[in-house]
């Protein structure tokens, strides 16, 4: 990356950021109106706190192709796309289908069902890992992975990156992005729960390392085994989500893999966010590093809550034995088996990829060209469905340098003017956007019109 000459006004910025919450708060009165209410019966309004935003939440109402409508009629192309569940997009008719057609014959049974092993089978071939188990989301996805790791390895400790998130269980709400100060020496990084309401002795047995560094994780190894406390597993998600995207350095997931084997670490790729969006096969695919085991979920169920965990045959023997109980009401229901099998045989094909391929390049290159044009202090960041524009001058390879370079005032502009013209991205400062099979190149097209109008403005 090479320096921009351009420095951004701040008082600029913030100037168009206040006319742009002005702008978009007169645009949701009804938004408005229904916080008010929703705020008497659900805590802040909202049914999960990522949903949040100053003044009031902005409650949606339809979505259709890549499209979104809120209750005040404001129509959007999302970028969203449910926080990057729904590469299908919107209503997809062969989502519709496979769920109208299902849900004439029973919507859920607690038993296992056809469509449930045509999907494992289908999973299986693409990760090349042997066995699987249903979940419902994410959270549960890494949650069981996490478990049945200490069941193999009888050990307790976690060992995870910090500033990525896993989900909202107690052992990985540590050291996930937030406001934590110094975060201490990088072979030896601090445990910091992720509010409050989970117990010291939960975060002491979570251990976090920078991503992207392969020293400070192997001298944290060293540390923990002469203190007796080899972790049980190293959950990661192969690139780092939540931030934008970070991707791995060459050579890096090879030499986790090479340190996990070492240390006798099991190895778990969190790929709900990475799964199906990246490629067939997920980020293990992508990327040529095979976990012991994975976590997937959004995506699979093309909008339907469904997550899944695969492993190997010597990690699943925990399970098959009983040893491991992994469990659940809804694992595996028919809707959900019935929305995955359309997502993996009739929308997620070569086909769909191809798509995908093509309008994500034409929205980066869109992107970048508005970059050069303005020299901005920005690049832009692509992998497979997913993409950013990070604002910085500086290349974000860990937490720590996305907390010391990413310009967050930028971001916040960026939704808001986003939003204000019929774009609607991830808010704050992650700012990542999730294209689907049904965006088209227009699309594409709009989203880097926008964001040239912003750049524009800015450098004038």
């Amino acid at each position: 990356m090479s320096a921009k000459s351009t420095t951004l006004d701040r008082e600029r910025i913030r100037t168009m950021s206040q006319r742009e919450l002005e702008r978009y708060n007169k645009a949701t009165p009804r938004s408005a109106a229904m916080y008010e209410r929703a705020r008497k019966t659900l805590a802040r309004g909202i049914g999960s706190s990522y949903q949040w935003r100053e003044p009031w939440p902005v409650y949606l109402k339809e979505g259709k192709g890549s499209h979104l409508w809120d209750i005040d009629g404001n129509e959007y192309l999302d970028y969203l796309n449910g926080f990057g569940s729904m590469v299908q997009g919107h209503a997809h008719p062969a989502i519709v289908k496979a769920i109208q057609e299902q849900v004439l014959h029973g919507q859920q049974f607690s038993e296992p069902v056809e469509d449930g092993v045509i999907v494992a089978e289908e999973l299986a071939r693409r990760w090349k890992l042997p066995k699987w188990r249903f979940t419902n989301t994410g959270s549960e996805s890494t949650m069981d992975t996490i478990r049945i790791a200490r069941a193999v390895t009888g050990r307790d400790v976690v060992m995870k990156i910090f500033g990525s998130y896993h989900g909202h269980h107690d052992y990985v709400m540590v050291s996930v992005p937030g406001n934590y100060g110094d975060f201490g020496p990088r072979d030896d990084y601090g445990s910091f729960p992720y509010g409050a309401g989970i117990p010291q002795a939960v975060v002491d047995m979570t251990v976090a390392v920078p991503f992207n560094d392969l020293d400070a994780m192997e001298r944290r190894l060293e540390k923990l085994k002469a203190q007796d406390r080899v972790p049980a597993c190293m959950i990661m998600e192969p690139a780092m989500m939540n931030i934008g995207i970070v991707l791995p350095e060459p050579g890096y997931l090879e030499g986790v893999r090479e340190l996990t084997k070492k240390y006798g670490v099991l190895l778990i790729f969190d790929e709900v966010k990475t799964g199906l969006t990246v490629a067939p096969g997920g980020g293990t695919e992508y990327f040529a590093v095979m976990p012991d085991m994975v976590a997937l979920a959004k995506s699979l169920g093309g909008g339907v809550p469904c997550g899944a965990i695969g492993g190997s045959e010597e990690v699943f023997a925990e399970v098959e034995n009983f040893n491991v109980w992994q469990v659940g009401t809804f694992n595996g229901n028919p809707l959900a088996m019935a929305a995955a099998k359309a997502t993996l045989f009739e929308i997620l094909t070569a086909e769909g990829y191809e798509h995908l391929a093509k309008v994500r390049q034409r929205l980066a290159d869109g992107c970048t060209a508005v970059i050069e044009k303005h020299d901005l202090p920005a690049y832009t960041v692509t992998l497979g469905a997913k993409g950013c524009v990070t604002f910085t001058e500086q290349k974000v390879v860990d937490y720590q340098s996305y907390c010391d370079y990413q310009d967050a005032e930028m971001m916040d502009l960026a939704w808001l003017y986003e939003a204000n013209r019929g774009i609607y991205a991830a808010p704050g400062r992650d700012q990542e956007f999730t294209i689907s099979v049904q965006h088209s190149l227009e699309d594409a097209d709009r989203y880097a019109e926008v964001f040239g109008e912003m750049a524009a403005e800015l450098t004038a």
